[in-house]
């Protein structure tokens, strides 16, 4: 068992924290409560799962868990840029890092269903 910070989608989905950390530093404080929160607590919980994916057995569980706190975390993202609280320059950035973590998940779920 690999160390949960030396794996490539621990380092991606840790890397989307931090930009995502930044983004709702900058909002408006009518979303930065509600929306950027939520957003910000599902890419923790997608953290929590790729770490817990890392150390079960049932990885599969976890795995599936943390894809489904990507989707989430995808469409919070949208909802943001369609009030025009995230530009679209910021959103194609952030989409393309949520493509990389959720690329990485899919793997990790096929090698695991082997």
């Amino acid at each position: 068992m690999a160390l949960y910070d030396n794996l490539p989608v621990y380092k991606a989905a840790y890397d989307l924290f931090q930009d995502i950390t930044m983004l709702r530093s900058k909002m408006k404080r009518e979303y930065k409560f509600t929306l950027g929160e939520r957003l910000l607590n599902e890419t923790v919980e997608l953290i929590i799962n790729i770490y817990k994916a890392n150390r079960s057995r049932e990885k599969i569980k976890y795995i599936a868990d943390a894809q489904e706190h990507t989707e989430i975390i995808r469409l919070l993202l949208r909802l943001l840029k369609d009030i025009k609280e995230v530009s679209l320059k910021r959103f194609i950035a952030l989409n393309q890092k949520i493509e990389m973590v959720s690329k990485q998940l899919t793997g990790w779920m096929k090698y695991q269903k082997k």
